[in-house]
């Protein structure tokens, strides 16, 4: 009799012996996604994420400074720093984004000492309709271009919101700004504000007691009515902080809305009679009254 034909195996032998389970084969109309390749990184390249971290270290970055300082454009001095030709404190700086404090370090471009700017002071009154930012990508006016060009880099001690008028600093003394507007230094600012309705002192008792925001508290240090008007009345607030629309919110939390807001003194400098969009240069003895006031 002839033997039954023998059944192929549905594995294949490996040469040891071994058997290897078969390929599965796609469904008819169906196709294997290719696997997806991870690029290698370069040689040298530095990985992203935690490991890259942007430097802490205090004061502005080296470029911005150069620049500032009138070497020659910021582009220009990135290429000055990577040729190697920049030194802060005798070292040979070749890093983008180093950080420099020129109050503490002595900065070289090609062995030559920074030019140090003059230290300028001034007080701004200023207008609503002008914000208080360094750049406004909507070209609105800033506080900084109500001075003369002439005057070199300066910038604002603290801020103004665009609806807000009134003192404001300007200043290239980048370590008193700072400690002007840190609040663990309590330099109190004085603002005359206009508001709706008419308050009375158990909303100023709220006021230095304190509101809540989701940021935290805020209080006032002192307040009181200065006058009252039909539907309205003229508050004096003074502040030790300076958040973001901090006087404003606070009314609003306790029903009255400010129709008018002038900041009219930072520490010992007073806004005085100046005009809307003028300015003057502070007097040696303010400025050492501010810098008292700061703690330095």
């Amino acid at each position: 009799m002839a033997r039954p034909p023998k059944k192929r195996p549905t594995t294949k032998s490996s040469p040891r012996g071994k058997a290897k389970p078969a390929k599965k084969r796609p469904a008819r109309g169906k196709t294997e996604a290719p696997k997806k390749r991870v690029p290698r990184r370069p040689p040298g390249a530095r990985r992203k994420g935690p490991t890259a971290r942007v430097s802490e270290q205090p004061g502005e970055r080296l470029q911005k400074i150069l620049a500032a300082a009138g070497i020659a454009s910021r582009r220009e001095c990135e290429e000055l720093i990577l040729e190697g030709r920049v030194q802060v404190d005798g070292q040979v700086v070749t890093e983008l984004g180093t950080r420099v404090d020129l109050s503490a370090q002595e900065v070289h471009v090609d062995g030559d000492p920074l030019p140090r700017p003059r230290k300028a002071y001034f007080a701004v009154n200023k207008p609503t309709g002008v914000v208080s930012t360094a750049s406004d990508p909507s070209g609105r006016p800033r506080v900084t271009d109500l001075l003369p060009p002439s005057l070199g880099r300066l910038y604002n001690v603290g801020r103004l919101d665009m609806a807000s008028e009134g003192l404001i600093l300007v200043t290239n003394d980048g370590e008193l700004a700072n400690r002007l507007t840190h609040p663990s230094h309590g330099v109190e600012k004085t603002y005359n504000v206009e508001v709706a309705g008419l308050p009375g002192p158990e909303v100023l008792d709220q006021l230095r007691k304190g509101v809540y925001f989701a940021e935290g508290k805020a209080q006032i240090v002192r307040g009181k009515i200065k006058s009252r008007r039909k539907q309205s009345a003229v508050l004096e607030i003074v502040l030790a902080e300076g958040r973001n629309r901090e006087i404003r919110r606070m009314l609003a939390k306790v029903g009255h809305k400010v129709q008018r807001l002038i900041r009219v003194s930072v520490g010992p400098v007073k806004l005085g009679d100046m005009p809307p969009g003028s300015y003057r240069k502070l007097s040696p003895q303010e400025v050492q009254e501010l810098k008292k006031t700061a703690k330095m």
